[in-house]
């Protein structure tokens, strides 16, 4: 492309100089006018000399105020001689400092702008040359501006090419300080011209005084050059300032190449082994295995080190297509990018060593570290955003996955192989999920799958289905295979709770399933106990403990022979100012979890010994069961506690039974044992609770020192149908007698239960049959009723007056005014 703008110059300077000869044939006759003509070569010459030189990559570029001596030619010689001249006083001037072709380029782009001007001074006609000093001052200027016009349209083209700059861009570029320059020159052509009115023998005191005016102007040239240099030094390091390593490096090349006008621009990382190649726009190449470079030519390398020099980085490498020498001031502003490079570089590397850091403390503090899954923090977090921003995009369910019999692998073949057990299970679920599924592990053999975007609830149970099959097939450890049993709860995103109450639905219908030996479950509403009713009610709790709302009622324990009552259980009440009475069972986890426990377990007992206390004032002296917490036994305060109120309120240690739930906790804690002993030790009575329905039943006994049990309802309720049943209840009175234990049936509703409970040799009962829970005073009233006429009995006796018989386990803490008839035969009615 800069060829063909060559041809073309050159074609259109031969034709300027053949039609401006051809026009004017005039030749020098006289030794004034071989003076004339020498003294333009010479002006043109050192026009040519004295010029601003300008690099644009491996190409440079010179301007020169030939044009002014154009001018002044023409305005003292005829056009063809300043035509002639021009070209001659061009090739002297550059023959010796250019290359041919820029030396042919040179000659025919002045020869064209002095053709040009010629031609323009052959129009004006008569009016050329200018007489008078205003006409010098018009037509002259005028003259100039078509030589200035000439000289940038023939140049600028050219330098744009080479710049890879769009034309009209390259012509804006400085145009204020080319304008200035061509005003400077215009003042010295017509000062010129004016001196040469004056005396034309003044024409040889031209040179010297263009070359003054050349100096002052290259000067001011060069400090604006200077000075826009280091305006784009600043612009380049400005826009290193980021902290991203690609646009750090993307800059450093395309800037780099448009700072110090390189037609390729280099940047070699040695950490990775990077490499970045290109030039202004863009980068051509970003890699570790360069190929060699296109650009064959001057190669200028520097090393990408701080100030300091104790780090080295890499290299910077200017690459021209040509011979190419740096200015000092060039190389100077080449190091400084280079250690600005250098620090960008060091600053982006460290900004993404911290991103990457942090990316993984994130990762970390959102997913399991054995499995890689989310962790219930991610899972929460995820569900919320989810349920919030969720519009018509279909149901939002949630699966929870928990592995049955998991702690037997851990006690058999240990915890490094339950955590590749637990990987291998996340493995398979992650793969039976789906893309828009969300995978965690919530801890322990706990997974959970949020899914999103279903069409229809019941989509949720097929999906769980097929996540369950995915764990159905043995897993290989070590080459043992192994089955693994996993129970799963479904729960369907609810309108309120958000996603903690989606996870407690979920999980209630996980231990539904567990419960109901089944392997999965869907949440149903009907079964939950734990209703978010109750999570409101234990707001009001410190409220409740503060008014004394709750209250105890009492259930008599009855001698199932007699009829007699031989204890009453205390069950409390919450008397809800807006809800009525509240069951035990909607509030009794919450006192567990409040931190009111201690209190509310004091009002209670409270309740329970003023009582037992009014009974035995009324001449009815009997034991008071109380309900213990598990929590409570972990308290060593307790057992003080306890023996307080009883002193308090006057009763001895053996009027207390405290009822302790069967729990796997109370058989591990050492603290629960020794709390358990001090109140045995005291003479306060211990009963196991709901016996039957635990783990450890037997176990227990053996370490918990308990002077009764108590058969759940649930036996005595199917004892009639289920012969299973029946058996435990044997088993358990068997077990009473052979270790000197009473034993209490819960939930006698019927005479046929309570006749066969006595037939199985059980002493004592309680139950509906005899009396629904009563206020204290309601007891009493009851108890001086009595049944049949008979002062503290709830039912008529099951054997005629008089008879002797013999049960085994009687209480004996039964109502002191009544002692127990001698036995004989257990069977005797």
């Amino acid at each position: 492309m800069r060829g063909l703008v060559y041809t073309l110059v050159l074609g259109a300077a031969t034709i300027a100089l053949v039609a401006i000869l051809a026009a004017r044939k005039q030749p020098p006759d006289s030794v004034r006018d071989l003076v004339t003509v020498a003294t333009l070569v010479v002006t043109v010459a050192l026009a040519t000399v004295i010029k601003t030189r300008l690099r644009i990559r491996s190409t440079t570029f010179y301007f020169a105020w030939v044009e002014t001596a154009i001018v002044i030619g023409l305005a003292v010689a005829p056009p063809s001689w300043v035509v002639l001249a021009t070209g001659i006083g061009v090739a002297c001037g550059s023959i010796t400092r250019l290359a041919p072709i820029k030396v042919a380029f040179a000659i025919a782009k002045h020869t064209l702008v002095a053709g040009g001007t010629a031609a323009t001074t052959l129009l004006l006609g008569a009016a050329w040359p200018p007489r008078e000093p205003v006409g010098i001052i018009v037509l002259l200027g005028f003259v100039y501006l078509v030589a200035a016009v000439l000289d940038d349209v023939l140049a600028i083209p050219v330098i744009a090419l080479a710049s890879r700059t769009p034309i009209l861009r390259q012509f804006r570029n400085d145009l204020d300080l080319r304008i200035a320059g061509f005003g400077v020159r215009f003042l010295v052509a017509v000062a010129t011209v004016l001196i040469l009115r004056i005396d034309p023998r003044l024409l040889p005191a031209v040179p010297p005084l263009v070359l003054s005016l050349h100096l002052a102007y290259s000067s001011r040239i060069r400090t604006r050059t200077e000075q826009q240099a280091w305006q784009r030094l600043a612009r380049a390091t400005d826009a290193l300032n980021v902290v991203d390593l690609d646009q750090v490096l993307t800059t450093a090349v395309t800037e780099a190449a448009e700072l110090f006008s390189a037609d390729e621009v280099e940047v070699e990382l040695r950490e990775g082994g990077r490499t970045v190649r290109g030039s202004a726009p863009a980068v051509a190449y970003d890699g570790t295995a360069p190929p060699p470079s296109e650009v064959d030519g001057r190669i200028m390398p520097v090393t990408l080190e701080g100030h300091d020099r104790t780090d080295n980085l890499g290299m910077l490498r200017l690459r021209f297509a040509g011979p190419v020498e740096l200015s000092e001031r060039e190389q100077y502003t080449l190091r400084t990018f280079a250690s600005a490079l250098c620090t960008a570089v060091r600053n982006a590397q460290a900004y993404t060593e911290l991103a990457r850091i942090a990316d993984a403390h994130a990762y970390a503090a959102t997913h399991d570290a054995l499995t890689g899954l989310s962790n219930r923090r991610h899972l929460l977090d995820e569900g919320t955003t989810h349920l919030t921003t969720r519009h018509a995009d279909g149901v939002t369910a949630l699966v929870l996955i928990d592995l049955n019999h998991f702690k037997e692998v851990n006690d058999t073949l240990g915890h490094a192989a339950g955590d590749r057990v637990l990987i291998q299970v996340a493995e398979r679920l992650r793969g039976a999920a789906r893309p828009d599924d969300l995978v965690a592990r919530l801890g322990g053999d706990e997974f959970a799958v949020l899914l999103r975007a279903l069409p229809a609830p019941a989509v949720a149970a097929h999906r769980a289905e097929a996540l369950l099959a995915a764990l159905h097939d043995p897993l290989d450890l070590d080459g043992m295979r192994i089955s693994v049993e996993a129970s799963g709860g479904i729960a369907v995103a609810p309108a309120t709770g958000g996603m903690a109450e989606l996870l407690r639905r979920a999980d209630v219908a996980m231990y539904q399933a567990k419960r109901a030996g089944q392997r999965i479950a869907t949440y149903a509403p009907a079964r939950d106990t734990a209703d978010l009713g109750r999570l409101t009610l234990g707001g009001e709790l410190p409220r409740a403990v503060a008014d004394h709302e709750f209250t105890v009622n009492f259930q008599p324990i009855v001698d199932l022979a007699s009829g007699e009552v031989t204890g009453a259980e205390a069950l409390a009440r919450w008397h809800h100012p807006t809800h009525g009475l509240i069951d035990p069972l909607r509030f009794l986890e919450a006192v567990e979890r409040s931190g009111l426990l201690p209190a509310f377990a004091e009002a209670i007992l409270d309740q329970a010994l003023i009582a037992a206390g009014t009974w035995r004032d009324a001449g009815f002296d009997l034991p008071v069961s109380v309900n213990v917490s598990p929590r409570s036994l972990l308290d060593a305060r307790f057992p003080g506690a306890v023996l307080a109120r009883l002193r308090a309120h006057d009763l001895p240690p053996d009027r207390l039974v405290l009822e302790l739930t069967e729990t796997l906790t109370l058989s591990q804690l050492d603290v629960v044992d020794r709390v358990l002993s001090r109140l045995r030790d005291s003479g306060v009575r211990l009963a196991l609770d709901d016996f039957g329905t635990g783990y450890s039943s037997l176990s227990l006994l053996s370490r918990i020192p308990v002077h009764e049990l108590k058969i759940d309802r649930s036996f005595v309720t199917a004892m009639e149908t289920a012969p299973e049943a029946a058996a435990v209840i044997r088993s358990t009175l068997d077990l009473g007698r052979s270790l000197d234990l009473t034993v209490v049936a819960e939930g006698v509703e019927s005479e046929p239960q309570r006749r066969a409970l006595w037939e199985l040799g059980c002493a004592a009962g309680q139950g509906h049959l005899f009396a629904r829970p009563l206020p204290a005073g309601a007891l009493l009233a009851a108890l001086q009723r009595g049944a049949g006429g008979r002062p503290g009995a709830l039912a008529p006796p099951l054997h005629d007056t008089g008879a002797v018989i013999r049960l085994p386990g009687r209480r004996t803490g039964g109502p002191r005014t009544r002692p127990a008839a001698p036995a004989a035969d257990s069977r005797q009615p």
